[in-house]
């Protein structure tokens, strides 16, 4: 699976704000925007360009990509997807986002950040109803527990996730179950449920509209 190899810092410093993709680190004066926060590159210190159009959706497009961890070509099929669902296509969007395997393990705080969650997901380290599911992709329904497996609850990465969670906030649409590692879905998303980061989804239907 292709996956974006460089410091994940330097896609919080493009977008100007946090993504929250380092877990903890996010959280402390080591975080790159609270340190140096300009576009990364040998002119990144000069006051950022102001942009107009097409500049001001692309960038919303990337940063909401970058922050589900998506490939190009991954986001697409998510808007594809998400234009022939009843609804709003951009919240549709990022509901459909947010019900993402991988997604549901960060928000119920099993991991630090979106790429521990899918490094659970994919190790198979992760429960759906009972069953492995390695699939960081698989949209959860109403219904389903997620769990982590039983021999990952002493792990020192899901333990200190735990600990970072409970100072969160919590997805209203999951039920979690955080001393026995596991979490269930009661509800569908709903837009007004992500908060973090400031999404625009607007932007990003003009932008795959021209």
């Amino acid at each position: 699976m292709a996956r974006h190899r460089e410091a994940v810092c330097r896609l919080c410093r493009r977008e100007g704000q946090k993504l929250f993709l380092k877990g903890l680190r996010c959280f402390t004066e080591k975080c790159a925007i609270e340190k140096r926060n300009f576009v990364p590159g040998q002119h990144g210190q000069a006051r950022r360009p102001k942009m107009v159009g097409y500049g001001i959706q692309l960038r919303e497009k990337q940063k909401v990509k970058r922050t589900y961890g998506l490939l190009e070509r991954q986001f697409r099929t998510y808007f594809e997807k998400s234009e022939r669902t009843k609804g709003p296509t951009g919240s549709n969007l990022i509901i459909m986002l947010e019900r993402r395997l991988d997604n549901v393990v960060y928000r119920t705080g099993l991991a630090g950040s979106r790429s521990q969650a899918r490094q659970l997901v994919l190790h198979g380290h992760i429960r759906v109803k009972g069953k492995k599911v390695n699939i960081p992709s698989y949209l959860v329904e109403v219904g389903d527990e997620v769990a982590l497996k039983d021999n990952m609850h002493e792990n020192a990465m899901v333990l200190e996730a735990r600990n970072l969670a409970q100072s969160q906030g919590i997805a209203p649409w999951l039920d979690i179950d955080r001393p026995n590692f596991k979490a269930r879905v009661v509800a569908m998303p709903r837009r007004e449920d992500v908060q973090t980061p400031p999404m625009n989804e607007q932007l990003i239907v003009e932008l795959y509209s021209k």
